[in-house]
């Protein structure tokens, strides 16, 4: 065993957890052993890639009734894709996207938006001039959100701010739906028609979801 590094400070599970985990190991895992033990040793071959906000209350797995191995899920705050940057700096997003899409070869991208969303109304605010902390160049919440600045703009216009607050839900998925398109290994792959990009909204307290069509250019409900 390796000795303990002194600036590494973790804790064990929290003790809610344990029992929770048991059960699914009795339960869940018991009666798909054999297919937790195929995924295990052929790999992951899912035909999804969804990109997702961090929100505790937007389930992808369960809106669509994924199995373990159906979906290669990315969150984020604000479910955002940041444009195509290949300036040597990390970037997490774009790196389970190249994945996803250049070594999985997934044939759909879904761009997840959600109601109510926290980040995006975080960004409705910093770019109302509202949350100064946002603002602040050391707020990493802030800097990712200055990518939703484009589709703040454009519906900047609305009045009503929680009318404005749902149309940049939208916007977070369309904006996001434009930067994909700067990928070039996205690009490349839709017009080789291997791969398809969608925009959907989810309704958290109706449990509806949208999908957004370029032709008319708003979201139509499923």
């Amino acid at each position: 065993m390796s000795e303990p590094v002194e600036k590494i400070h973790a804790m064990p599970l929290p003790p809610y957890l344990v029992p929770r985990y048991h059960g699914w190991h009795a339960t869940t895992y018991a009666d798909n052993k054999i297919w937790y033990r195929k995924l295990a040793e052929e790999g992951q071959s899912p035909r999804i890639m969804a990109i997702a906000c961090c929100d505790s209350r937007v389930n992808v797995n369960a809106v669509f009734s994924a199995e373990t191995g159906d979906i290669f899920l990315h969150r984020n705050i604000a479910n955002v894709v940041p444009p195509y940057l290949p300036d040597g700096d990390p970037h997490g997003t774009s790196a389970a996207l190249e994945y996803a899409v250049s070594v999985l070869r997934v044939a759909h991208v879904l761009v997840v938006g959600h109601t109510d969303c926290g980040g995006v109304k975080g960004c409705q605010q910093m770019c109302a001039g509202h949350a100064p902390e946002l603002e602040d160049k050391s707020s990493f919440v802030g800097r990712w959100l200055d990518i939703l600045r484009p589709g703040y703009e454009r519906v900047a216009g609305i009045a009503d701010e929680t009318e404005q607050q749902r149309a940049l839900e939208k916007q977070a998925v369309i904006v996001s739906l434009e930067n994909l398109w700067g990928f070039p290994f996205v690009r490349e792959a839709v017009e080789a028609g291997r791969l398809s990009l969608h925009g959907i909204l989810f309704d958290i307290g109706e449990g509806t979801l949208l999908h957004y069509l370029p032709e008319s250019g708003d979201f139509v409900k499923i």
